[in-house]
């Protein structure tokens, strides 16, 4: 499908120059920088040298103070807890931290006061449940602290007061018409909350109330600094962005990771195939081990945990994090990595089903929306299909599936510029209920109403959604030439990570390349070329674009083409390789190979092909 090219600006060329003179770094990298919003000498050092010092008061949240006086009552008179989580990765890893933080805390009698609760993804669903409730009722529950829900969870916390039972929120979702009677909320996105800094994770959320609870008890840091790897894993998992205090606990949640793991995030890696450097013997230069990064968190440690719950029970999660003995942890990991195989066939059958009815049906062919429906689809995966639909003929898509009560319910994803969740609610009187935000929502409705949902649904699209954001946008952060992209290039561009929202992974964009002359397609989809300019005198890169193989007739023509790419390094084989990640390539048009010719300062413009043969594009 084709990709739409959008070029950010570049900032003002004085403020770059200011941050390469006093940072000394690369023009390419200061403006990088400048485009970021970060302009001054000290915003930079700021962002290049995280510190734990620029963590945020967590008094400054609402109502802190009245959670963490409730929870030390409960603490020192022997009261029962309840940590409550939802069952995604977000949800679990705030569990494992909290109840982990309070088990420790308690000490040697501590499991029989401290409990944690996951709903079940089928029989449940998301949030504060009725059984939930009743759970902590029929087990003499005091307090429950709920983690990652509960924000619109009026019902329950009523039915949790009848009972006796004290709540604690802490959300990080925005707040419906009116907030829950609980006994107190923590959740930055309030709108009466002035904490400084609204991205929090769910996890994150918690991590403030242990931190809170760590300063007003006057407890040693270790007991919370020593949980940001949990933070990490919710970050990067949960896609929220990687700014402010986000990027301080990602960044020294990741360095625990990779210099101290915890035992159930290290085995959980090796389930997934990825060797740590601290595997003994630790070995800092060893070339077949890795750092681990955001996207290892997101690509292999998220799915695993995730599938947990959509397979069977989310409190494998919650055990894995928080397990010390490494045969019991390898033996949770190998069970959810099982799992986890389960639920990627599920997905691929799922959905190749999918694709074969929106193939093989004429009437999808002229819609604007995908609006799918199968009986018996999983709950649990029917998202995953979705967002598979929108990559493929990225459209807005709803996937359906019927629930036990006989309903049909789904998931919904979008594509830019279009709010899912409006079109959805413009069929509100068809819906039993329904949720979500701009780019993702769920809803439920009665079987007879499909079709009429599926009609009004499409003529809101066709009504709201403007043809141009039909083709799928690729942002660019800047030109850059082959021959900028050296050792010291490399180091400095290594400083911007953590990358994620906020501040992605740079796009660069280099026109008129050629291939060496031996691209191929590996793994059966995605294809391995090497990468260099006939136009300066520059080393040539591997490069690899996953998933686009049909691009291989542009490449190995001849000709040059322009190409969209992350520079990253590669480890294989004992050696450290600078790797070109490509995301986009369209072919080069003349006047692309004049311009790129005439803004070399080398006076040759011409490149050899893989026949040896020379040919010119400087007249």
């Amino acid at each position: 499908m084709k990709k739409h090219w959008v070029k950010k600006e570049l900032p003002d060329e004085s403020v770059v120059t200011q941050l390469c003179e006093h940072l000394q770094l690369e023009r390419p990298l200061a403006t990088l920088l400048a485009q970021r919003g970060i302009t001054t000498v000290q915003q930079a050092r700021d962002f290049f040298e995280p510190n734990i010092e620029q963590l945020h008061d967590p008094f400054l949240m609402k109502d802190m103070n009245i959670a963490v006086d409730r929870l030390s009552k409960a603490i020192i008179h022997d009261e029962k807890i309840m940590v409550y989580g939802d069952y995604d990765v977000d949800g679990t890893s705030a569990v494992a931290l909290v109840y982990s933080f309070l088990c420790e805390i308690r000490g040697i009698d501590a499991h029989e006061y401290i409990k944690f609760y996951i709903p079940d993804r089928y029989t449940e669903g998301y949030g504060i449940t009725e059984k939930g409730i009743n759970y902590c009722k029929e087990n003499g529950i005091n307090l429950l602290i709920s983690l990652d829900c509960g924000i619109k969870a009026n019902d329950m916390v009523d039915l949790a007061n009848q009972y006796g039972i004290d709540v604690i929120i802490t959300d990080h979702h925005l707040e419906g018409e009116t907030l829950p009677n609980a006994l107190a909320i923590l959740d930055p996105k309030r709108k009466d909350c002035t904490y400084p800094y609204k991205e929090l994770s769910g996890c994150g959320v918690g991590f403030k109330l242990v931190q809170g609870y760590c300063f007003k008890n006057e407890l040693p840091d270790e007991l919370w600094l020593k949980r940001m790897d949990l933070v990490a894993v919710s970050i990067a998992c949960d896609i929220v962005a990687i700014t402010g205090e986000n990027r301080i606990l990602a960044h020294f949640g990741l360095e625990m990771i990779n210099k101290v793991p915890r035992m159930g995030i290290r085995t959980i890696l090796d389930q997934a195939g990825i060797k740590m450097r601290t595997y003994p013997p630790f070995r800092e230069d060893t070339f077949f081990t890795r750092v681990i990064s955001i996207s290892d968190l997101v690509f292999y440690v998220g799915p695993r945990i995730n599938a947990a719950g959509r397979i069977k029970s989310a409190k494998e999660s919650v055990r894995l994090f928080i397990v010390e003995d490494e045969d019991k942890s390898m033996e949770i990991s190998t069970r959810i990595n099982k799992q986890n195989n389960e639920r990627k066939q599920k997905d691929k059958n799922a959905t190749e089903e999918a694709m074969d009815m929106i193939r093989n049906s004429h009437e999808f062919e002229n819609r604007k929306s995908i609006v799918i429906y199968n009986p018996q689809w999983e709950k649990g995966i029917i998202g995953i299909v979705a967002s598979r639909l929108v990559e493929e003929f990225y459209k807005p898509t709803i996937v359906l599936m019927r629930s036990d009560d006989g309903l049909i319910t789904g998931s919904a994803r979008s594509v830019k510029e279009f709010n899912i969740y409006d079109g959805i609610d413009s069929c509100a009187d068809l819906l039993e209920h329904f949720g979500g935000h701009k780019y993702a929502a769920g809803l439920t409705m009665k079987e007879e109403n499909y079709e009429e949902f599926s009609q009004r649904f499409e003529e809101y699209v066709k009504d709201n959604l403007d043809e141009s954001s039909y083709e799928p946008e690729i942002s660019v952060d800047m030109m850059l030439k082959l021959s900028e992209i050296t050792p010291n290039f490399l180091n400095q561009l290594k400083k911007f990570a953590p990358f994620g929202p906020g501040n992605m992974e740079p796009v660069f964009e280099t026109d008129g390349v050629v291939d060496e002359g031996n691209a191929r397609i590996v793994g059966d989809k995605h294809l391995k070329c090497r990468l260099l300019s006939p136009y300066e005198r520059s080393n040539s890169f591997d490069g690899i674009a996953f998933n686009q193989k049909a691009q291989l007739p542009i490449i190995s023509n001849s000709k040059p083409f322009n190409v969209l790419y992350h520079v990253e390094e590669n480890r294989w084989n004992n050696t450290v390789s600078t790797q070109l990640n490509i995301k986009d390539i369209e072919p080069a048009t003349l006047e692309t190979a004049h311009n790129e010719a005439s803004s070399s300062s080398q006076n040759d413009y011409t490149y050899r092909t893989s026949s040896d043969k020379k040919e010119d594009f400087s007249a």
